[in-house]
């Protein structure tokens, strides 16, 4: 189970179905339909705001760069 609280998972996970985009690269609403996308997903679509979308761009980004 994985929510918009979860920017370190969220982050991983999009590595795993993205692994060839660039984060910084993403804009916000595609980031958006990207996190939704993502299975095990399971909170309020509408439930997301700048600063959770920024943080998982940010662990996504760790991410990205760690690898």
């Amino acid at each position: 189970m994985i929510t918009w609280r979860d920017a370190e998972d969220v982050g991983i996970a999009l590595l795993e179905a993205h692994p060839d985009v660039d984060p910084l690269s993403v804009r916000f609403t595609d980031l958006h339909r990207f996190v939704t996308a993502l299975a095990g997903f399971t909170d309020d679509p509408k439930a997301s705001n700048e600063k959770l979308l920024e943080a998982i761009q940010m662990a996504w980004l760790d991410e990205y760069r760690n690898r």
